[in-house]
Formats: structure tokens, sequence, C-alpha cells
């Protein structure tokens, strides 16, 4: 079959089961486990060569990886250390030891393969977990965040797994790098990422154009994945240790939303293939022993995480939801039972019993979920409230940091208020970071940009961009996808405020206005006129230009009427202002 026919099969497999399993709620993971199994040679037979395109996916695993570095800052992994130390690693360190040795006795194998299948069976499925407790709606909730602490061990440790699989293994051969190369290269990426990165992604932003900024962001995660495995390390330890580098960088969400297509097709067929390369007859073969160890595994995982999640005061509905979302096998155990195998450290079969293991197991999270949300619903158990939202999440997002954003900015910052900018000027970003800001490359009249710089959490948007088409696209956008969010709008003349005016839920301000106010209120006093009639003829003047500009917008007038409007309004307010002489000769 032709690249062109795989390609095909590939793309109707994934649009055709990936939708029904999620309309299901089993997840789109196991929909594109599935739809590899069928398109694969133990059922349809439709594509060839598994393994090969197994081999190309993994690419799909150093995306996320890479993804997955970007959102470590390390802040943010500083303030959640206690609950990833504990929570997290206690997790992570019983389930391993209880299925590792479970292992070690029930399959009469080494300590090596009891261990590694340990932790490969110890990691969950991250994608699986946060989608199921997004439609919950607890992963901003204090136990969402102990689950959340639990699945950001588990992602960091990914690669040390990876490389405890290498140094174990058997495979090892005369052609293996030395150490010191290794090393070397970890060095090479460290100081590439620290030093020349951020200045490298300035100029292309400056002088390239978005595809390029695409084609620099893929070619920085593949030129690091590769570097490391000329080095005798994983591709993925090189992407994920260029995303925690690139974590504070200004071009972090510009990055991320660059890589997130390629991402989610590339590890989509990573798990077709996987769904290929399933041995369908172990299944056929041993199926109460391969869904009595699935059933084990969530089992023990519940167990063990609900336990922990107890011990940190959580309370029993929260401890068993959460413990039931984390409790499946998750896509690393792929990667790992992959990597053992392909080394030797594994026999194929036992890997291939594994990876069937972990897809049932994802297959079982689901339905329990559901299952345990209606019994304590039966019951009338009381919800999560919104009100334990993470309140580390930003909840002000500013579109366009130029002086007129920074005003905002300054005063929320002194305030102590966690704000989120975009900007889509790279040396006026480089420029504004050198007093402590925290600012993001990007244009954020892209939606998908928006998405990534967090506004489906934002409450307030603040649109402060110099371009008057711009401002009002990304209201347009906003208002369509986010109609809840309250905007602030940064409005250049009469003629945008009128077309800002058919909007709910949004303010403007004139950018000029109260600067020229106060410029005539300085020319009135040294005209010679006191403090108190110059703040008096400035704010009639202010409020009577209110009044029009009202008018102006009840009335929807075009250009003519506006000016009819404006030579009306100048005849009342030189009458205002004699009545007002009057009064004050009386």
């Amino acid at each position: 079959m032709s690249v062109l026919a795989s390609s095909m099969v590939f793309l109707a497999a994934a649009v055709v089961a990936v939708p029904i399993f999620k309309r299901l709620k089993l997840g789109a993971i196991l929909g594109y486990l599935v739809a590899g199994m069928v398109i694969g040679p133990a059922v349809m037979d439709w594509v060839s060569e598994p393994g090969t395109i197994l081999h190309f996916a993994e690419l799909g695993v150093v995306l996320l990886l890479f993804v997955i570095g970007l959102e470590l800052e390390p802040e943010k992994l500083w303030k959640m250390r206690s609950e990833i130390v504990f929570t997290g690693g206690g997790q992570l360190l019983f389930c391993s030891l209880v299925i590792g040795l479970l292992t070690f006795y029930m399959l009469d194998t080494g300590w090596q393969t009891g261990l590694v299948i340990g932790l490969a069976l110890a990691l969950s499925s991250t994608a699986f977990a946060i989608q199921l407790m997004n439609e919950q709606g607890i992963l901003r909730t204090a136990p969402g965040q102990k689950g959340f602490s639990v699945l950001l061990m588990q992602d960091l440790a990914v690669i040390p797994i990876l490389l405890l699989v290498q140094a174990l293994s058997q495979g090892h051969s005369a052609d293996t790098p030395a150490w010191w190369i290794s090393v070397l290269a970890i060095v090479a990426v460290l100081v590439v990422g620290k030093y020349l990165i951020n200045p490298f992604l300035r100029i292309i932003s400056h002088y390239g154009s978005s595809e390029i900024m695409t084609a620099a962001a893929l070619l920085i995660v593949m030129a690091t994945a590769l570097g490391m495995q000329e080095a005798g390390l994983s591709m993925g330890m090189g992407a994920f240790v260029a995303g925690i580098l690139l974590a504070n960088s200004s071009f972090k969400h510009q990055l991320e939303m660059e890589i997130e297509p390629f991402k989610g097709l590339l590890l989509g067929l990573f798990f077709i293939a996987i769904g290929m390369n399933l041995d369908l007859q172990l299944l056929v073969n041993e199926p109460l022993f391969i869904f009595a160890a699935a059933l084990l595994l969530v089992a023990i995982k519940t167990t063990i995480i609900f336990a922990i999640l107890r011990l940190s005061k959580q309370s029993k509905t929260d401890s068993m939801r959460i413990a039931l979302m984390l409790s499946q096998g998750g896509e690393f155990a792929f990667v790992v039972m992959g990597e053992a195998a392909l080394t030797g450290l594994i026999e194929p079969t036992i890997a291939s019993e594994i990876t069937l293991i972990v897809g049932v197991s994802m297959a079982l999270t689901s339905p329990l979920v559901i299952l345990h949300s209606l019994w304590f619903n039966s019951r009338n158990c009381p919800p999560v409230y919104d009100s334990q939202r993470d309140t580390d999440e930003p909840r002000v997002l500013i579109a366009g940091f130029g002086r007129f954003g920074q005003i905002t900015a300054r005063i929320l910052a002194a305030n102590h208020i966690s704000f989120t900018a975009l900007d889509k000027d790279a040396e006026q970003i480089e420029f504004v970071r050198r007093f402590g800001n925290k600012i993001f490359y990007g244009d954020a009249t892209r939606l998908d940009l928006l998405k990534v710089a967090g506004i489906e959490h934002a409450e307030i948007l603040l649109i402060a961009v110099d371009s008057e088409t711009e401002s009002l696209k990304i209201v347009d956008l906003v208002s369509e996808h986010y109609p809840h969010i309250k905007m602030v709008v940064r409005a250049r003349n009469r003629a945008t405020v009128m077309q800002l005016a058919k909007y709910k839920n949004l303010e403007f301000t004139r950018e000029m206005f109260a600067s020229g106010i106060k410029a005539a209120k300085q020319v009135l006093t040294s005209y010679g006129f006191d403090k108190d009639q110059a703040s008096k003829m400035c704010s009639m003047f202010e409020q009577h230009d209110e009044q029009l500009l009202q008018q102006v917008i009840d009335k929807n007038s075009d250009l003519s009427q506006m000016i009819e409007i404006s030579k009306k309004g100048r005849t009342e307010l030189e009458t205002l202002f004699a009545n007002d002489k009057k009064e004050i000769g009386r």
C-alpha cells in the first residue's frame, strides 16, 4: 500500500473511532488503540509493517514530553513541591513496589523485570486522567490539584525510568557512546537552551513568518532529541529538557501552540500503531488472565491513591473519585514496554501482555468513574464546589503590552494580582522582561494561542493592542467563544467606540480622552483660570461629550449624522459655558 493510501486509512480510522469512543466517554486514547487493532494485521490487515510505523510515530511521544517540559515552570514546581514529593512520590513508590513484587512472584521473573513492570504500570494516563477531571469539573479544586501533583510526579519520572531501562538492559554494545559524551550532550543542551534559543526565536519572530516559527519550533525539538539519541540517551529526554529550559521563555505559549497540532496527530498515530502491534491472539488465548490482571491493576492503584489522599485530609468521596480517575495504566507504559522489549530486558510476550492489560484498564476507568458518580449522586453526597478552584491560575489576561497595557499591569503587580500578558513585538517583550514583568510572545488574534495562554480560566481580558483591526478581531473572537469573559477594550476613536457598542459584557476606554482632559485643565490654569474653574469646565465638557457619544451610539449614526450631532453639541456646549459664566457673575 502506498504512503498516501496508508495515510488515508489512518485518518479514516481516527475520524471514525475517536468521536465514537469520546461519545461513549471512553476517551480518545482507547479509540485510537481500537482503531489500530481493526486496521492492523490481527483484524483487517489494511496497513503493513506496523513496527516501522510505530518507530516513526514515537515522535508524538517526543513532542508530548517537550510540551510537558514547557508546563513545568520552576516556580510552579517549587510551589507544589510538597504535593509532588509526598502525594505523587508516595503513589509512584508504593504502586511500583506492590505491582513489582506481585510480578516478581507471579511471573517468576528476575528482579529487573519486576522493577520495570512495576514502574511502568504505576504510571497513569495523563491525557486520560486530565480529560476525566475536566469533565467532572474538579481539576481546579483542591482534590483535583492533588491528583494533578500525582500526574506531575509521574511525568517527571518518565525520563529516569527510560534511563533505568537502558541501564538494566543487556543490549548495550561496544558502539554505545562513553558516559562523558552523554554528560557533554546534556551540558550542551543546557547551555544552548539558556543562552541561544531565545535570541534565535527573536530573530525568527522579527524576520520570519508564522510558517517559519512553526519550522523553528519543530527544529528545536528534533535537534535536541536527535542530539540526545546520538549521545546514547533517549530522544524523549532531549525534548523534555529543552521544554523545561523554555518554560520561562517569552516564546513558551507560541511554541506550545505551534507544536500542539503535530503532537496531537503524531500521538494519535502512536496509539494507532500501538493498537496495530497488540497481540490480540493473547487476548483470545488468555482472556481471563488479561481481564483479571487489568482489574487487579485498577484495584491496587485505586486503593493506594485513595489511602494517600485520605492521609492528606481529603474527603472519602473526593479521594475515591480521584483514585478511580488515576487507576488505569498510562500511555508511557507502552513506551517503557517497547523500549524494554527492544533492548531485551523483557520478553516480547510479557511486554505484549502488559500493553494489553494497560489497554483494558483504560477501558475500565470511565465506566467505573461514571458508576461511582451515579452511586454517590443517588445518595445525595455533597459536590465539589467551584470556590475551591486553584488561585494560582491568572484571572486577568492582557493582550498588547505597550505603554497602555503596562499601566494596568503595573497596578495589578503592585497589588499582587497575577496576570498573563501577550505581545507580538519580540524586542518590546525582551525590553519589558528586564523590569521583571512576565510577558509572552504571540498574536492574540489567534484563538489557539489564547487557549494556550489560559483564556479558558481567565475572568477579565484587557485588549490594549495598537491596531484597531486586531482589537476588533479579538473582541469578536472572544465574544463568540468565551462570552462569559468581561472585556476592557482600548478604543482609539469614536468610530471604534461605535463598533464596540454592539458587544455585551464589554467596557471601553478612549485612549486619548482622559489625558486630553488633563492637558486642557493645565492649559486653562496656565491661561489664568483658577484650578476650581478649570476643573469645573473640564468636568462639564466631559459629561457633555459622554452624552453626545451615547446619542451617537443609541441612534447608530452614520458619518453625516455624527457630524450633525457634533455641530449641535458644540452649540449646546457654548450655551452651557455661557450660562455658567452668568451664574458666576451673579
